[in-house]
């Protein structure tokens, strides 16, 4: 049997939207992206919301557009995809590594504290998996130390999660979605941007597109060219229309899907009863969007899951290892493995399998038989 480790959930009649996208002249940001802003806006109960391009190229305007640079440091964990390092990097900052806690694979908030200096501009806390933090109590412990430093939530996996019954950006000044291929709500290659601040969105909106002070949509607005400026530096973030157009009828039914992804969640956890299988905790606070599911085995044995399982015709991947193994992040600062325990460990032994609303019970439970047979004969 072949079992995919993702199928999207698109089809004919989301290809219409993008039909119907082709039918005017215009094909970049414009109307459609900005319907899906105030989508965005009623979802999380915020004032401001930006589609982008993806949440790489999101993260990264808003870093430039909050002026982040040499010298300056972001607080973030060493578990979750290299993206969020990788941004940080390009700006020429310092990404500041600290742990996560061994249950829930979620930023260890004191750690996260400890790590603070004089030069902290940014703490980044990860979403991962679908589970979101406690960002109650980790704003007002990092707004505790210094009320400057922005919180900035890696919400790339947790579009539908709550905690204590907030959503995403209730407490964070900044929180950022992704739209990749895999996500729960996707248009194959997307993000956007939510948050509270207005002028600082505006910032944001300028750099999403090269920090000119109009986009291609406004320079026409009032029936004739107007001129644009850049007053701040910039990339090339925004997302067209052409893709915008796949997301409104994802949004309206997220949270009905997610039900469907947590049924088949239990469903896994119900059949993976070998005692040399791991799973991540969720908080009793925590709704979780259940990006993933991920299932730690025994680091020596991790890659052999892997080829087997491939082998059995289950896509099976690696979600994550921990950013500090990473070549090019062992070279630049050498972190050692006892500095970032709990990361490491589950780095090395995770691996992610199948997980989407088109999961059929047959494919599930031919997954779980084989990930069953596999751990017992190890």
């Amino acid at each position: 049997m072949k079992v995919p480790f993702y199928h999207h959930n698109l089809g004919a009649a989301d290809a219409s939207r993008i039909g119907a996208v082709l039918e005017t002249p215009f094909l970049t940001t414009g109307a459609v992206a900005r319907s899906v802003e105030d989508d965005l806006r009623r979802y999380f109960d915020v004032p401001e919301a930006s589609v982008c391009s993806s949440w790489t190229n999101g993260t990264l305007a808003t870093l430039l557009a909050l002026e982040v640079g040499p010298g300056d440091e972001i607080v973030l964990p060493a578990m979750t995809f290299v993206a969020c390092a990788n941004v940080v990097e390009i700006t020429g900052a310092r990404p500041v590594f600290v742990d996560v806690d061994p249950k829930t694979l979620l930023i260890d908030i004191d750690q996260c504290l400890a790590a603070i200096t004089p030069r902290t501009k940014v703490v980044m806390p990860v979403h991962l998996y679908g589970q979101m933090c406690d960002m109650a109590r980790l704003v007002a412990a990092v707004k505790g130390v210094r009320e400057d430093i922005i919180v900035l939530e890696d919400c790339a996996h947790a579009f539908e999660s709550r905690y204590d019954g907030k959503r995403p950006g209730a407490y964070g000044d900044l929180a950022i979605f992704s739209f990749y291929a895999t996500k729960n709500v996707t248009c194959g290659e997307g993000g956007a941007i939510i948050g509270h601040d207005g002028a600082l969105m505006a910032r944001i909106r300028q750099a999403l597109l090269h920090g000119m002070s109009a986009g291609a949509a406004d320079r026409f607005k009032a029936g004739y060219y107007r001129h644009w400026d850049v007053e701040h530096l910039g990339t090339k973030a925004n997302l067209p229309d052409l893709l915008a157009a796949l997301l409104p009828p994802q949004i309206a039914a997220i949270d009905e899907l997610r039900l469907e992804r947590q049924a088949r969640v239990d469903r896994y956890r119900a059949g993976l009863t070998h005692q040399g299988l791991r799973f991540a905790e969720v908080d009793a606070a925590a709704v979780s969007a259940h990006h993933l599911f991920p299932v730690h085995v025994a680091p020596a044995l991790r890659d052999r899951f892997l080829h087997e399982l491939n082998a059995s015709g289950i896509g099976t991947t690696v979600n994550y290892r921990s950013i500090h193994r990473l070549t090019y992040y062992v070279r630049k600062y050498g972190l050692e493995d006892t500095a970032l325990p709990v990361s490491a460990e589950w780095g090395d032994g995770v691996i992610s399998l199948p997980l989407y609303v088109s999961l059929d019970a047959a494919s599930q439970d031919y997954v779980i038989e084989q990930v069953q047979r596999l751990a017992a004969s190890l």
